[in-house]
């Protein structure tokens, strides 16, 4: 679905990426994984288009993606929960959803409102909120349920559990399982191993830019040396 190969981002004079690849086929759970500042994000970033690469190719669904503006990248299937949220604040809990609605796919079950706020109940009783009054946990559910109203052929999270409570991570994580089950092809972030661990199909590591490693769970828990050298703090 998603083939990534040899990405290179710039910011100004400064080089970010060194050459990324990645690869998320359909109806798989793909991480990103590697520690802070060793350009996850702009990876997320430069494949979504919200940053220009300089090198390396995109395609999607058979499609080169490099070079296009962000939003006809996301009208092509892509739907992305960033980082931080960024949620509208001074819109409704519904308003935020009915903004991005769209089913370009023409899907059979697409994501409306109410599919969504069964999936995420803390939202439905915060419906007509404003997204500023929600908790942290609540703008994280909103984030996703306003990228799963573009109805997405994949799903991109940037950090999906960052500064969330406990409780509160184990119901996104229950949400991206389920999503899993119903075939939907996800590509996250996040630092939470032990739960990656539990969805993910394939991790792939990122060391200063460049694609140091990738394999599957069970690979990755045969290889402490791995973890040690590139995710451990």
């Amino acid at each position: 679905m998603l083939k990534v190969t040899g990405l290179e981002t710039t910011y100004g004079s400064s080089q970010v990426l060194f050459g990324i690849s990645f690869s998320v086929d359909a109806g798989e759970v793909v991480t990103l994984m590697g520690r802070n500042g060793m350009g996850k994000t702009t990876t997320i970033r430069s494949v979504c288009g919200l940053v220009k690469a300089k090198k390396g190719s995109v395609v999607f669904e058979g499609k080169e993606l490099l070079g296009q503006p962000a939003h006809k990248i996301a009208k092509s299937g892509i739907g992305l929960v960033p980082e931080g949220r960024q949620i509208f604040p001074n819109l409704t809990v519904r308003e935020n959803l009915l903004a991005t609605a769209r089913n370009d796919a023409s899907s059979k079950n697409p994501w409306v409102i109410d599919r969504v706020l069964e999936y995420f109940p803390a939202i439905a009783a915060r419906i007509n909120g404003m997204g500023n009054e929600l908790s942290g946990g609540e703008q994280q559910m909103l984030a996703i349920g306003r990228a799963l109203m573009t109805n997405p052929k994949l799903l991109i999270l940037d950090e999906a559990t960052e500064g969330l409570a406990p409780r509160i991570r184990k119901d996104i994580w229950n949400s991206l399982n389920d999503l899993k089950s119903e075939g939907q092809a996800i590509l996250v972030i996040d630092k939470n191993l032990s739960a990656l661990n539990q969805i993910a199909d394939q991790h792939f590591i990122i060391e200063k830019g460049v694609t140091v490693w990738s394999g599957s769970p069970s690979d990755l828990s045969t290889q402490s040396d791995i973890h040690k050298r590139y995710l451990g703090v």
